[in-house]
Order: C-alpha cells, then structure tokens, then sequence
C-alpha cells in the first residue's frame, strides 16, 4: 500500500474515572497536566468509547481483544491461554491454561495463605517451577512457569480436553481446596486430571528444602498452588492475515503480552519496564520510537500504573502516571510525527471511588498532521463527550486507526 503510516495505540489502562468531590469535582485527567494529550485534542478527532458494549464492564483481557479488532464474544479463550502465552508458555489449540497462585495449606488442604506471603526469590522460583513443570498425569503434560511474587502460568497438554470445569480454589482463607468438577460430560477428564494434580504438586513440593527454609525463616511454605481461569486454546486469525501489517506489543504485564501475541503480535520487551508507576517511561518512548522507524506497521503501547494506582484509592499516583505517560507521548510525537497515526485511551475506567472496574465509557482520540480536528479542547472524559465520532465500542478503533494509517482497502469500485 503507498502512502501509509504506523498505527500506535497507546492505552493506560484503568484510566477513566469519575468526579472527584475532594478535587472540584474533576477527574484525574481533568486535573492532571497534559499538553501533549491536550494538544492531541486539540488537532484530532475525539469520542467516548464503550470499549465492550453500553453498560458492560469490561475485563482488561476481552476489553483488549476488542480494541485490538476481535469479538470477544466470539474469540476470548479464557483468561488462563494468554497469561500462559504473555507468561512464555506454548499455549497451543487443544490445551488448557490456567492463572495459577502458589499457596500455604494445612494437612486437610485448607487455605492458609493464598498467596504464600507473597514474596519469593529466583532461587524459590526456580525451585518450585522444576518440581511443578514436566508433571505427566495421566496422558496429559504439565507446563508450568513462575512468573511474579506468587504467580504463575500453567498449561495443561494432552487429548481430549475442555475447559468447562469448575474452580479449585475457594478465594477465601480457612476453607478447603475445592474439588473440581465439570460443567459438561466431555469435560471430565480435565477436572480429574486438575484434582489429581492439586494433590501430587503439594505432595511435591511440601518437602521441598526451600520450603523447609522458608519455615525456618517464619515464612509460610509454598506447599500447594491454586489454579484458576481455565481456557481452551483456540486459534484466531493473526492481525497478519486480517490485515497485512507487522504489528508489535511494547507492555509490562503478562495479561497484555499474552493477549497481544494471541493475536498475532511480536513482543518487544523494554528494559525497565515494569508496569508499576516506577516503570521507565523514558525506555518506552524510545523503543516506540524504534519500533516505528524499524518498520512495524502497528505498535501497541500498554501503560499499567493508571490501573494499580486506582486499585488502590491513589490519587496523587493515579494522577502522575498519567503525567508521565504524557511526557512520554511528548518525546515520541517530536521524533517520528510525520510517521504515525495514534490512538489515545483506556481500556475501561476504574473509578477511584471504587477500586474496581466499571462500566463507564472511556475518552478516545484519535490523531495525525492531516486529521481534520473537531472542537474538543482538552482530553477527558467530559471533553470527549462532545467529539466528532460521538460514541464508539472497541471493535471500532482498529478500523479507524488502521484506516487513517492507510491499511484498510476500498471497499467498492
């Protein structure tokens, strides 16, 4: 195609909010300074986004499928697949994955510590990922992958296989671990094989000599670990074959990876990039910029502090990160302008007065050197209410992005 551009999306995710009485009634994007985002707004098209649908809160996982041009109705395998695919795990068709937390039980297998105090080193890691992964039970293979404090990713390979069964873990301290079951008959085999490897991984690793030294140290032992989100791989159209480009995932965190590579992108990991609000936004910025000079067609750019911050209830933090990831859009903007096409937003709003997801629409703006502006001044959810394009889901943003970027063919003679 001649005289096209390269698409960046750049999300921050939680970023949407509500009126904060204590602040004048502003939300964190009204009172947080951004001239590069303002500037934005200025010289582009804007509009609030239902990233999923009207009144539906979106998960970060299906609310990323949408914006990245997929039916999450249709096409979100389970939350399990791609933390196992951003994790580094083969995730094939066929498997089932899980999210996975490594846990303290007692001899009853009752929840003493879902998250095992939360905190392990390399060296624990390593441990516990050798005693787990390799497991064959049955005709199925165990894959697995410490990822993050307590986390991790697991993957179940073999025939026959479903996701449809029923949780393990309780969520709550002081109750047993559950027995799976299935919620279809072709299931079965999935949940037995899950009831008897809860079983043998703690049997494993109870005696483990890492375990006993974290007794020793007044820490809980990591004897057990608690899947859960289980998925069933299946296999989309790459972004690829939907649409001809090279596209690539700058991100800090496993969910995001995962989505993005379960669609076809390639991860381009950024020294420093942690997903905290002490993330080096400097390094993103010039990877973006390598990136867009390097040839990808489409770049997506995954801020996390906005989420973490709001999850907590700060509103200082949650108000920085958004400073700072518009400096960072600063420096990419004055080194590769005349190359792109963005999109600036969120994935789904994540109120401070609440500290969970919502279903409020999030803003949008869309911007390049020859987007005909609209009257928007300022980007913020009240502002974008009065854009051009109004109101749009997720599924519409890859076709205006990649559109304005010059990817998206005629239709018609």
């Amino acid at each position: 195609m001649s005289d096209t551009r390269t698409a960046l999306l750049l999300v921050m995710d939680g970023v949407g909010d509500r009126l904060l009485p204590d602040r004048g009634n502003r939300t964190p994007l009204q009172i947080a300074s951004t001239p590069n985002f303002d500037t934005l707004a200025r010289q582009g098209q804007s509009a609030l986004m239902n990233v999923i649908g009207p009144g539906i809160t979106p998960g970060s996982d299906a609310a990323h499928l949408a914006l990245f041009g997929y039916d999450p109705v249709e096409t979100y395998p389970g939350r399990g697949p791609l933390e196992a695919l951003g994790a580094g795990l083969d995730s094939k068709p066929g498997s089932v994955a899980f999210r996975s937390n490594f846990a303290t039980v007692d001899d009853d297998f009752v929840v003493v510590d879902r998250r095992a105090g939360r905190e392990f080193t390399e060296e624990e890691h390593a441990a516990l990922q050798a005693a787990i992964d390799g497991m064959v039970i049955d005709d199925v293979k165990v894959h697995f992958v410490a990822t993050v404090e307590h986390r991790g990713a697991l993957v179940l390979e073999g025939p026959g296989l479903y996701a449809d069964i029923s949780e393990v873990d309780p969520h709550e301290t002081g109750k047993r671990v559950l027995i799976s079951k299935p919620l279809r008959p072709d299931a079965k085999k999935t949940a037995d094989v899950v009831n008897k490897l809860m079983r043998q991984v703690h049997l494993k690793l109870r005696d483990l000599p890492i375990n006993k030294d974290r007794v020793d140290r007044g820490l809980p032992p990591a004897n057990a670990i608690l899947v859960r989100g289980a998925g069933r791989h299946e296999e989309v159209a790459s972004l690829e074959e939907k649409y001809h480009i090279r596209s690539a995932v700058i991100a800090g965190g496993a969910l995001y990876i995962g989505t993005a590579k379960f669609v076809g992108m390639e991860h381009v990991t950024v020294e420093g990039q942690t997903g905290t609000i002490d993330t080096n936004f400097d390094n993103i910025a010039q990877k973006t910029i390598e990136c867009v000079n390097s040839g990808y067609n489409y770049v997506f750019v995954h801020i996390k502090a906005t989420d973490n911050a709001s999850h907590d209830g700060n509103t200082d933090e949650k108000i920085l990160a958004i400073e700072r990831t518009d400096t960072m859009l600063g420096k990419i903007i004055d080194a590769v302008s005349d190359k792109i096409v963005i999109a600036v937003t969120g994935d789904h709003s994540t109120p401070l007065s609440t500290r969970e997801h919502a279903c409020d629409p999030v803003p949008i703006v869309f911007w390049s050197d020859f987007i005909r502006p609209d009257d928007v001044e300022r980007f913020s959810e009240i502002d974008a209410a009065g854009g051009a394009l109004h109101t749009i889901r997720g599924l519409d943003v890859m076709p205006l992005l990649l559109g304005y970027s010059g990817y998206i063919e005629k239709f018609g003679a």
